[in-house]
């Protein structure tokens, strides 16, 4: 009987040890697997010419924790950026606000995590976060010109269309046609073919018209010599 009495208290015992063991082994898990503030990081940052705040959550539980941003000066809120819930994973989470910071500018961010009606987290990101010593600026993906325009004259410069002469501005087309095109037919003879027609046809005339005087210097010869022979005739 004591051999059973005393085994069976050993038995007890390992199984007190055992269930102690237990029991602070899932309370260990249970806090590591439990929200902190430990798990949350914030960075201030640009997106292109736009400021952002961000916050990370790795907490691997993935308990809901809402995050409000603050802005600061001189120790005290003086408005609030905005407010948002995020669930952590272990790899990490990250929400991001847009707020156009100020170079040195403090944020205050708070986050409040509760899970089953328990407040795991209710405080702020150690240290406050400040933006840095410079502002966004916007990328400026253009080129400028080097070379003055094609339709642009150089400063300083006439442009070539402006020292051009209206003289030598070049023909229009009709103007073109008109020179291109040989000049009309006309029937009315030249002066020089006048003068030769003429010339011509008083050669091959001569002869004839010579001929026509002195058959009229013949027949008024003949008329005048019949004229005095019969006046002599009626003096008789």
């Amino acid at each position: 009987m004591s051999l059973s009495r005393r085994t069976a208290a050993r038995s007890v015992r390992f199984l007190g040890v055992t269930a102690a063991s237990a029991a602070l082994a899932f309370s260990a898990a249970g806090t590591a697997l439990a929200c902190e503030i430990g798990d949350f990081s914030a960075a201030a940052g640009c997106d292109g010419a736009k400021g952002v705040i961000t916050v990370t959550d790795k907490d691997p539980s993935g308990t809901p924790a809402v995050v409000t941003v603050f802005l600061e000066n001189n120790g005290a809120d003086l408005r609030q950026v905005g407010e948002q819930t995020v669930e952590g994973s272990k790899k990490g989470v990250t929400i991001a606000f847009t707020e156009d910071w100020a170079p040195n500018a403090v944020y205050r961010i708070h986050v409040k995590a509760t899970k089953n009606s328990k407040v795991l987290v209710d405080e702020d990101i150690a240290g406050n976060l400040t933006t840095p010593a410079e502002a966004c600026e916007a990328d400026d993906t253009s080129t400028p010109s080097t070379a003055p325009s094609e339709s642009e004259p150089e400063s300083g410069k006439p442009s070539d269309s402006a020292s051009t002469p209206a003289d030598t501005a070049s023909p229009s087309p009709s103007d073109s046609a008109d020179d291109g095109a040989a000049p009309s037919a006309s029937n009315a003879p030249s002066p020089a073919a006048q003068e030769s027609n003429l010339a011509e046809t008083g050669a091959s005339n001569t002869g004839l018209i010579a001929g026509i005087a002195a058959l009229l210097v013949v027949i008024g010869g003949g008329a005048v010599f019949f004229g005095m022979r019969r006046r002599g005739s009626n003096n008789r």
